[in-house]
C-alpha cells in the first residue's frame, strides 16, 4: 500500500539549499496515451524529469516538445541524440551545460545512451543523468559502471540519476549503483514501491539515485498524489513513474 505522508514541495530554504522534485518516467515513446503522460507529469510538479524511451524516430523533437509544453516544462537535453533518455526541466532549473552520451553497443542489442546535464537551482549546482540500461546482464553491469564514472566526472559535488534499470534491487547492477549512491526509495520510502508493469505492478525496476550529500525526503510511485489517478497511470505507458523529493545543500 502507498504511504500517505505529504511529499515536500519544491522550495528554496533560508540557507540557500534547494528542495527539489525529481521524476523518472519511462514513457514508451508516447505510444500509449500522451495526454495521460502529461497529466501525470504535471500533477507531480517536478523540477526535473528524467525520461526514458522518449521518441527517437520521425519528428521526435516535436513530440518531446509537445510533452514538455503540455506539462509546463522545457527540454533540457536528450531524446534521439541520446538513444532515448532525455531530461525535461522547469524554469527553476538553469542549464550550465548538457551532454548526450552514446554507449558502446553489444551486437544484437539496442543502442543505449545517457542524457546528462549540470543545472543550477537556487544557490546549488546539481549533476543530472537519465538512463535506460540494457536487457542483457553483462552489458547492463558495464553500463552501471559507466554511469558511476560519468557522475564522478561531472565536476559537481551533488548529483542525481534515474531511469529504467531493467533489473530488480537484488540484481548486480542495481546493487552496484546502490553501493555508490543512495537508492532514494530505500532511504526514504514514500508512495508505492513497484513500477512494472503498470497494469499490475509486481517489481521495482525503475529508480532514482542521489549522491551521498543529498538529503532524501521521500521517494516512490506517486499513487495517491493529488491529480495522479490510477486510470492515467495505467493508460499513460507500461511503467509507473518514480517521484523523489530531495534537499540539495547550498555550496
Amino acid at each position: 500500500m502507498p504511504t500517505t505522508s505529504p511529499l515536500p514541495n519544491s522550495r528554496t530554504e533560508p540557507d540557500g539549499s534547494a528542495v527539489i522534485r525529481v521524476l523518472s518516467y519511462n514513457i514508451r515513446s508516447l505510444r500509449d496515451d500522451p495526454d495521460a503522460v502529461a497529466r501525470v507529469v504535471t500533477a507531480c510538479a517536478p523540477d526535473l524529469v528524467l525520461v526514458q524511451e522518449s521518441p527517437i524516430f520521425f519528428r521526435w523533437r516535436k513530440k518531446l516538445a509537445r510533452l514538455a509544453a503540455a506539462s509546463g516544462l522545457v527540454i533540457l537535453t536528450g531524446g534521439g541524440t541520446a538513444a532515448g533518455p532525455a531530461i525535461l526541466c522547469s524554469l527553476r532549473a538553469g542549464a550550465i551545460r548538457t551532454e548526450d552520451v552514446l554507449l558502446p553497443r553489444t551486437p544484437g542489442q539496442h543502442r543505449r545512451g545517457f542524457a546528462t546535464a549540470v543545472v543550477r537551482i537556487a544557490g546549488t549546482r546539481l549533476g543530472v543523468l537519465s538512463c535506460h540500461l540494457s536487457l542483457e546482464r553483462r552489458e547492463r553491469l558495464e553500463q552501471g559502471g559507466m554511469l558511476l564514472d560519468r557522475l564522478a566526472g561531472m565536476g559537481v559535488e551533488h548529483a542525481v540519476a534515474g531511469g529504467d534499470l531493467n533489473e530488480r534491487p537484488d540484481g548486480a547492477t542495481f546493487t552496484r549503483l546502490a553501493a555508490g549512491l543512495q537508492d532514494c526509495r530505500a532511504v526514504a520510502p514514500w508512495g508505492a514501491e513497484h513500477t512494472f508493469p503498470a497494469a499490475a505492478p509486481d517489481r521495482r525496476i525503475d529508480a532514482v539515485f542521489a549522491t551521498k550529500g543529498v538529503e532524501v525526503l521521500g521517494c516512490g510511485v506517486p499513487l495517491g498524489l493529488p491529480g495522479v489517478t490510477e486510470d492515467d497511470l495505467r493508460a499513460a505507458t507500461d511503467h509507473l513513474p518514480v517521484l523523489a523529493a530531495l534537499r540539495v545543500p547550498a555550496p
